[in-house]
């Protein structure tokens, strides 16, 4: 394990991942940060987007919705409210949670809409859509 961080991405339903990584790299709130082996220890709180994770050559991405990181110079820690590879997406699912939103958001001028949450739901589309097609 020389040089390399441990990675974990638990749900409240699974463990997505646990594996050794050369980096990691995340969406915080504050922007996308990567973690090296030897990182100074923090927590972040994480945004709805994309993850990515590097071992040599092979790099993995995750589509995550929100959560915290947390990050020791051993290993980062990610608790997610949901986590996916892109190989286990439904792109035709997630097509079509992608038009409902675009359609809630286009209503919500004429009718009493919820517009953080039809936000919300767009940017978790947009992110599995984009995770899926790497």
């Amino acid at each position: 394990m020389a040089n390399k961080i441990l990675l974990e991405v638990v749900t409240p339903d699974r463990k997505v991942v646990s594996t050794e990584a050369d980096v990691v790299v995340c969406p915080g709130v504050e922007g996308q940060f990567g973690v090296l082996y030897g990182h100074i220890p923090f927590l972040s709180a994480l945004e709805v987007g994309e993850m990515y994770y590097k071992d040599g050559a092979k790099t993995e991405y995750l589509a995550v919705s929100g959560g915290f990181a947390e990050v020791t110079g051993k290993k980062v820690t990610i608790v997610a409210e949901a986590a996916e590879f892109g190989r286990e997406i439904d792109v035709e699912r997630a097509r079509r949670a992608l038009e409902r939103a675009k359609a809630r958001l286009a209503a919500a001028k004429t009718e009493n809409i919820d517009w953080a949450r039809a936000e919300a739901a767009l940017r978790r589309a947009m992110v599995r859509m984009k995770v899926a097609s790497r």
